[in-house]
């Protein structure tokens, strides 16, 4: 769907909207996000057993473009975070599933470290255990697990200026590479933990379940409508524009960009500020193609402050566009001064990203919400 078309097709819902219709709505659209997400992790750890079966060019590619994929599902659900839910409580999964930035060397040779990481110590034992407990230990840059050390090691290091990295598959062969062996039984134990992870996550917000997190979320009424504004501010201008954006084109370092052994920062920016639009219109686009479509944020300020829905609306919507044209690889668009094409696009997208926090309070405000703490950069 096209930036904006969401907004301009999704109908406002005519009936009364109060805090426990848009609360259990916001569920339903939770519930699908993460289904979808697990759908496409497995499809990913279907390809990547069929890789470590026969590491080829083909099957490399094949696995590469599964998590491709898988990743455009999971960007839209960092809108769920922020909030203590199931993802990021004291107990969440969040710093498995996606932390970064990684150290590479922590958890295979690098260019610099050819005999670096887990992957090379073979006092090491490669099991989930294991992993989750090496995750983060040392220092925040010491990932082991989660989407990018997949990622890594598909497409290891990128040295490449116009693409993303290009690891060989003989990596994981035997006779080609050190460690080959234990470097597929890494790949497939870290998938592994992932997809546990995801379907932790599908559980917690399943319906109709006794006690779990949404059973929960969907009797807490106003202040689950309160958790989910925290989320999407936090998101938008601490996250997103500070985190994902602003510190890359600060630095102009690729180590700092999301995505970079793969070069798909620039999709990651443009699912997660989808995510945040979606929330905020009650709407889902499936993988399956059908919609998920009830009552939302922007119903509930619709009927306190027309105006302000409208512009609300129209600036995530500016956002979602903005972030479509960052190009690939953005390891280039932060490059330059500050009056380069790369930089200027990604400043727009920003500028943009921090005027709808702005107005995401504003809302809040407009229906009785005034005590949020947002995430900052």
């Amino acid at each position: 769907m096209a930036a904006g078309a969401a907004a301009a097709s999704v109908p406002l819902h005519a009936q009364t909207v109060d805090f426990n219709a848009v609360a259990r709505h916001y569920a339903v659209l939770v519930s699908a996000s993460y289904e979808d997400t697990l759908a496409a992790a497995l499809d990913l750890q279907a390809a990547l057993k069929a890789f470590t079966a026969q590491p080829s060019a083909e099957t490399l590619a094949a696995a590469r473009k599964r998590w491709l994929e898988a990743r455009e599902w999971y960007g839209q659900t960092e809108a769920f975070r922020f909030y203590g839910g199931p993802i990021d409580d004291d107990n969440g999964p969040e710093g498995r599933i996606n932390a970064w930035p990684m150290d590479e060397s922590f958890v295979d040779g690098t260019r610099d470290k050819p005999n670096g990481g887990l992957i090379n110590n073979p006092k090491f034992v490669i099991s989930k255990a294991n992993l989750s407990r090496q995750n983060e230990r040392g220092g925040e840059e010491n990932i082991a697990t989660g989407w990018h050390a997949i990622e890594f090691l598909l497409w290891g290091q990128d040295f490449n200026d116009n693409g993303p990295g290009d690891r060989s598959f003989e990596d994981f062969v035997d006779g080609k590479k050190p460690n080959a062996d234990r470097r597929r039984r890494y790949l497939a134990v870290v998938t592994e933990l992932l997809v546990d992870d995801l379907r932790t996550l599908v559980n917690a917000w399943k319906p109709a379940t006794k006690g779990n997190y949404r059973a929960r979320f969907e009797a807490g009424g106003r202040e689950s409508v309160r958790k989910m504004i925290v989320g999407l501010g936090s998101l938008s201008r601490g996250e997103l524009a500070g985190e994902r954006l602003e510190v890359a084109l600060n630095t102009q370092d690729q180590e700092d960009e999301h995505s970079c052994f793969s070069d798909n920062t620039h999709r990651d920016a443009v699912n997660n500020a989808l995510g945040i639009e979606n929330v905020w219109l009650g709407y889902y686009g499936r993988r399956d193609r059908s919609k998920v479509e009830g009552p939302s944020l922007r119903d509930l300020v619709q009927a306190k402050d027309p105006a302000l829905a409208e512009r609300t609306s129209r600036q995530i919507a500016q956002s979602v566009a903005a972030a479509r044209e960052i190009r690939a690889p953005f390891d280039r668009e932060i490059l330059g001064d500050d009056n380069a094409p790369g930089r200027r696009r990604i400043q727009v997208v920003i500028d943009s990203l921090v005027q709808q926090s702005k107005d995401l309070v504003a809302a809040a405000s407009a229906i009785g919400i005034t005590q949020l703490t947002l995430v900052n950069p």
